[in-house]
Protein backbone atom coordinates (compact mmCIF):
# COMPACT_ATOMS: atom_id res chain seq x y z
CA UNK A 1 0.00 0.00 0.00
CA UNK A 2 1.51 3.31 -1.48
CA UNK A 3 2.24 6.06 1.79
CA UNK A 4 0.13 8.97 2.60
CA UNK A 5 1.93 12.65 1.99
CA UNK A 6 1.60 15.55 4.55
CA UNK A 7 0.75 18.43 2.05
CA UNK A 8 1.51 21.87 3.28
CA UNK A 9 -0.22 24.86 2.10
CA UNK A 10 1.25 28.31 2.93
CA UNK A 11 2.54 28.36 6.26
CA UNK A 12 3.65 31.33 5.29
CA UNK A 13 4.84 34.98 7.26
CA UNK A 14 2.08 36.63 5.16
CA UNK A 15 -1.13 35.13 6.84
CA UNK A 16 0.34 36.59 10.27
CA UNK A 17 -0.73 40.51 9.09
CA UNK A 18 -3.19 42.34 10.53
CA UNK A 19 -5.01 43.54 7.33
CA UNK A 20 -6.90 39.78 6.61
CA UNK A 21 -8.55 40.50 9.42
CA UNK A 22 -10.06 38.31 12.22
CA UNK A 23 -9.07 34.51 11.88
CA UNK A 24 -10.55 31.26 13.62
CA UNK A 25 -8.64 28.39 14.57
CA UNK A 26 -5.77 29.77 16.77
CA UNK A 27 -4.90 26.14 17.68
CA UNK A 28 -3.96 25.32 14.14
CA UNK A 29 -0.18 26.19 13.87
CA UNK A 30 0.21 23.86 16.96
CA UNK A 31 -1.80 21.26 15.41
CA UNK A 32 -0.67 21.42 12.20
CA UNK A 33 3.24 21.13 14.24
CA UNK A 34 1.83 17.66 15.51
CA UNK A 35 0.91 16.89 12.03
CA UNK A 36 4.74 17.71 10.49
CA UNK A 37 6.80 16.18 13.53
CA UNK A 38 4.31 13.18 13.47
CA UNK A 39 5.26 12.44 9.75
CA UNK A 40 9.29 13.37 10.06
CA UNK A 41 9.32 10.94 12.92
CA UNK A 42 7.64 8.41 10.80
CA UNK A 43 9.94 9.42 7.58
CA UNK A 44 6.49 9.78 5.71
CA UNK A 45 6.40 12.08 2.58
CA UNK A 46 6.03 15.68 3.20
CA UNK A 47 5.32 18.07 0.42
CA UNK A 48 5.62 22.05 0.94
CA UNK A 49 3.76 24.82 -0.73
CA UNK A 50 4.95 28.19 -1.13
CA UNK A 51 2.36 31.21 -2.93
CA UNK A 52 4.30 33.28 -4.73
CA UNK A 53 2.14 36.20 -5.97
CA UNK A 54 2.70 37.70 -9.44
CA UNK A 55 1.24 40.84 -7.70
CA UNK A 56 3.65 43.31 -6.55
CA UNK A 57 2.01 44.75 -3.36
CA UNK A 58 1.09 41.05 -2.52
CA UNK A 59 2.19 40.15 0.89
CA UNK A 60 2.77 36.87 -0.77
CA UNK A 61 4.96 38.66 -3.51
CA UNK A 62 8.61 37.31 -3.42
CA UNK A 63 10.01 40.36 -2.46
CA UNK A 64 7.79 40.82 0.24
CA UNK A 65 8.98 39.10 4.28
CA UNK A 66 5.43 37.47 4.27
CA UNK A 67 6.57 35.05 1.15
CA UNK A 68 8.59 33.49 3.55
CA UNK A 69 7.79 30.38 5.43
CA UNK A 70 6.87 30.57 9.32
CA UNK A 71 10.06 29.55 11.30
CA UNK A 72 8.51 26.30 12.74
CA UNK A 73 7.60 25.07 9.03
CA UNK A 74 10.57 25.34 7.17
CA UNK A 75 11.18 22.74 4.90
CA UNK A 76 13.69 20.05 5.23
CA UNK A 77 16.50 19.16 2.83
CA UNK A 78 14.88 15.45 2.19
CA UNK A 79 11.23 17.29 1.85
CA UNK A 80 10.19 18.67 -1.67
CA UNK A 81 9.08 22.65 -1.70
CA UNK A 82 7.06 23.32 -4.93
CA UNK A 83 5.96 27.68 -5.56
CA UNK A 84 2.97 27.90 -6.79
CA UNK A 85 1.52 31.42 -8.16
CA UNK A 86 -2.02 30.32 -8.26
CA UNK A 87 -4.88 28.88 -5.67
CA UNK A 88 -4.26 25.47 -6.26
CA UNK A 89 -0.87 23.68 -5.88
CA UNK A 90 -1.40 21.79 -8.96
CA UNK A 91 -1.38 24.33 -11.63
CA UNK A 92 1.90 25.08 -13.32
CA UNK A 93 3.52 23.26 -11.04
CA UNK A 94 4.94 19.58 -11.00
CA UNK A 95 2.79 18.56 -8.15
CA UNK A 96 0.47 15.80 -9.86
CA UNK A 97 3.42 14.45 -11.91
CA UNK A 98 5.43 14.19 -8.51
CA UNK A 99 2.31 12.22 -6.63
CA UNK A 100 2.29 9.36 -9.49
CA UNK A 101 5.91 9.08 -9.84
CA UNK A 102 5.78 8.10 -5.90
CA UNK A 103 2.79 6.19 -6.26
CA UNK A 104 0.70 8.80 -3.59
CA UNK A 105 -2.47 7.82 -3.49
CA UNK A 106 -3.81 9.84 -0.20
CA UNK A 107 -3.07 13.30 0.94
CA UNK A 108 -3.67 14.95 3.84
CA UNK A 109 -3.73 18.91 3.20
CA UNK A 110 -2.82 21.29 6.13
CA UNK A 111 -2.49 25.24 6.22
CA UNK A 112 -3.98 28.74 4.77
CA UNK A 113 -5.95 29.30 3.87
CA UNK A 114 -9.64 26.68 4.17
CA UNK A 115 -12.06 28.52 1.54
CA UNK A 116 -8.76 29.39 -0.86
CA UNK A 117 -6.09 27.27 -1.22
CA UNK A 118 -6.65 24.53 0.90
CA UNK A 119 -10.07 24.12 -0.95
CA UNK A 120 -8.89 24.60 -3.94
CA UNK A 121 -6.11 22.18 -4.06
CA UNK A 122 -8.42 19.44 -2.62
CA UNK A 123 -10.89 19.69 -5.01
CA UNK A 124 -8.07 19.20 -7.85
CA UNK A 125 -6.51 16.75 -5.87
CA UNK A 126 -10.25 14.86 -5.92
CA UNK A 127 -10.72 15.71 -9.26
CA UNK A 128 -7.15 14.09 -10.52
CA UNK A 129 -8.15 10.95 -8.78
CA UNK A 130 -6.69 11.52 -4.88
CA UNK A 131 -8.09 10.32 -1.83
CA UNK A 132 -8.10 13.92 0.43
CA UNK A 133 -8.00 14.10 4.33
CA UNK A 134 -8.82 17.65 5.36
CA UNK A 135 -7.76 18.07 9.34
CA UNK A 136 -10.25 20.26 10.18
CA UNK A 137 -8.21 22.27 13.02
CA UNK A 138 -5.16 22.42 11.07
CA UNK A 139 -6.35 24.75 8.46
CA UNK A 140 -7.92 27.99 9.02
CA UNK A 141 -9.14 31.09 7.84
CA UNK A 142 -10.06 35.06 8.00
CA UNK A 143 -13.42 36.56 7.71
CA UNK A 144 -15.07 37.22 4.87
CA UNK A 145 -16.89 40.09 3.45
CA UNK A 146 -19.44 39.21 0.59
CA UNK A 147 -20.62 40.62 -2.79
CA UNK A 148 -23.11 42.18 -1.25
CA UNK A 149 -21.10 43.72 1.68
CA UNK A 150 -21.86 40.93 4.05
CA UNK A 151 -19.50 39.91 6.51
CA UNK A 152 -18.94 37.11 7.39
CA UNK A 153 -17.01 35.45 10.39
CA UNK A 154 -13.55 33.25 9.78
CA UNK A 155 -15.17 30.45 11.92
CA UNK A 156 -18.48 30.28 9.55
CA UNK A 157 -16.59 30.61 6.56
CA UNK A 158 -13.88 27.70 7.72
CA UNK A 159 -17.16 25.49 8.55
CA UNK A 160 -18.62 26.38 5.60
CA UNK A 161 -15.74 25.48 2.86
CA UNK A 162 -14.82 21.89 5.14
CA UNK A 163 -18.75 21.33 4.72
CA UNK A 164 -18.46 21.72 1.00
CA UNK A 165 -15.72 19.83 1.19
CA UNK A 166 -16.56 16.41 2.95
CA UNK A 167 -17.88 13.15 1.52
CA UNK A 168 -17.89 14.95 -1.83
CA UNK A 169 -13.71 16.47 -2.47
CA UNK A 170 -12.43 15.01 0.85
CA UNK A 171 -12.90 13.27 4.65
CA UNK A 172 -12.76 15.76 7.21
CA UNK A 173 -11.41 14.56 10.75
CA UNK A 174 -9.68 16.10 13.42
CA UNK A 175 -5.63 16.14 13.85
CA UNK A 176 -6.00 13.40 16.50
CA UNK A 177 -8.45 11.68 14.80
CA UNK A 178 -5.20 11.06 12.07
CA UNK A 179 -3.03 10.74 14.61
CA UNK A 180 -4.68 7.74 16.45
CA UNK A 181 -5.23 6.02 13.49
CA UNK A 182 -1.70 6.22 12.08
CA UNK A 183 -0.31 5.33 15.26
CA UNK A 184 -2.59 2.09 15.92
CA UNK A 185 -1.44 0.94 12.11
CA UNK A 186 1.39 -0.85 10.86
CA UNK A 187 4.03 1.97 10.48
CA UNK A 188 4.85 1.33 6.62
CA UNK A 189 1.41 1.43 5.93
CA UNK A 190 -0.80 4.37 6.08
CA UNK A 191 -4.63 4.82 5.37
Amino acid sequence: MSQTCLLLIDFQKAFSHPAWGKRNNVEMEKNAKELLSFWREKAWPIVHVQHSSTKMDSLLHSSSNGFKFLNDFLPLRNEKHIIKHVNSAFIDTDLDLYFKKEKFLTLVIIGFTTNHCVSSTARMGANLGYEIIIPCDATACFETKSFDSSLFSAEIVHNLSLANLHNEFATIQSTQQILSFNTNKNKSTIY
